[in-house]
């Protein structure tokens, strides 16, 4: 019987994507663990905690399960099991997942889903089976999508730009070229953190080609109207924005102005890397403090360590400075294609529904139970149900 849902070949006036697959070296990972078991401590005040940074006692404890039980070998294994491929997009290697829908019974949406910092692929990397197979986990197969999760030119296996790092418009227009190459004409977008602003940009320059988006946030908030016309909340919002920066937007800062005094050590020093990491993931996750509730260790350590043999927390950190130039007139801009927000309650800054309706076309807001800022890991099952959810009844229009 031939395919009641044929796939799209990739685009003969394009390069063919290879397949990819990563093999670390042996000496990699022996001078990985000679680094950090050489790893010289700071010091830290009695009881500090996370109160100043990463704590030092949990730091300790991280690196040394990384030098002495970590099986990395194990984890590149299990991340080979997803289809992955490169292809060069705009001058650029361009490593990503291509999963295809698994005996859907309706239409198959193609998505593009969009990572932030400080991550990769990885973020997706629970979350991909159930959307291309939702009738092996218990949802309708009507609800199938073809999946593609890039890496950001700069981040994970991509090509690090030589030049002048790419800011997040430059970056949707070589996803718009990377479905254009895979053979979508029409698809959906979704994205967080550095990601909602890529699948933002997507809808912005291809409403054409992007049928709906769908984002875990609305990034920092920045307002270049009169003050008056905002709602209170919205003033909250700003004002609440604002006070999160200032107590912890210290990275971002050093990303968008100086990052590369900082990759220095951290591309130097795997305790550092795992530092400057580590952090994030628990400040931003729903974990109540506790990083395990969310990320087991070997979690933790796959996202760390494919950082760390990549060489790519430099160039990753180079995309905030692009952004920052990014011009207001840009940013101002009003998402016209139908949007969707699931804001989870452990993320960072949480945008009121009046600030997402001024900003988009927000023709669905929810608020799960649980999760956090790296929602699609923490708690795929929640997340790939608000994607089902909001991507239904936009089905037919990409497949016509």
């Amino acid at each position: 019987m031939p395919d009641a849902h044929p796939h799209p070949e990739p685009s003969p006036a394009h390069p063919r994507p290879e397949p990819f697959l990563a093999r670390t070296a042996p000496e990699a990972l022996h001078d990985l663990r000679a680094r950090l078991r050489a790893t010289r401590w700071p010091d830290a005040p009695e009881d500090a905690g996370w109160s100043l940074g990463t704590d030092l006692a949990y730091l300790r404890e991280l690196v040394t399960y990384w030098a002495e039980e970590f099986d990395w070998p194990a984890q590149e294994a299990a991340l080979a099991r997803l289809p992955r491929f490169r292809v060069p997009v705009g001058g650029l290697g361009i490593h990503y997942v291509h999963a295809r829908a698994v005996a859907p019974t309706g239409p198959v949406l193609p998505l593009v889903l969009s990572h932030g910092w400080p991550d990769s692929f990885w973020r997706y990397s629970k979350v991909v089976p159930l959307l291309t197979d939702p009738g092996a986990h218990g949802a309708d197969p009507a609800d199938a999508f073809d999946v593609v999760v890039p890496d950001m030119p700069g981040y994970g296996y991509s090509d690090r730009p030589t030049g002048a790092p790419l800011d997040s418009i430059a970056v949707a227009g070589l996803w718009a070229e990377l479905m254009d190459v895979l053979g979508y004409e029409r698809f959906g977008a979704a994205g967080g953190d550095v990601g909602s602003h890529v699948s933002r940009y997507l809808a912005l320059d291809h409403p054409d080609r992007v049928v709906a988006v769908h984002r875990t946030d609305a990034g920092v908030p920045r307002f270049f109207g009169d003050p008056a016309e905002l709602a209170p909340e919205e003033h909250a919002w700003l004002e609440g924005g604002a006070a999160w920066g200032a107590a912890e937007g210290a990275y971002a800062a050093m990303h968008r102005t100086k990052p590369q005094t900082a990759a220095f050590g951290l591309t130097d020093s795997p305790a550092g890397l795992a530092a400057w990491i580590v952090e994030k993931l628990r400040s931003w996750s729903d974990c109540g403090g506790d990083i395990e509730r969310s990320y087991t260790k070997d979690e933790i350590l796959t996202n760390v360590t494919l950082y760390w043999l990549t060489e790519t927390i430099g160039s990753s950190m180079r995309m905030y400075h692009a952004n920052a130039a990014i011009a207001p007139a840009q940013l101002s801009r009003r998402v016209e294609v139908p949007s969707g927000f699931s804001i989870f309650p452990g993320d960072l800054v949480r945008p009121p529904r009046a600030w997402l309706h001024r900003v988009a076309n927000a023709v669905r807001v929810t608020e799960p139970e649980r999760g956090g800022h790296f929602a699609p890991f923490e708690e795929p099952e929640l997340y790939a149900r608000e994607l089902r959810a909001f991507f239904r009844p936009y089905r037919a229009a990409a497949a016509s």
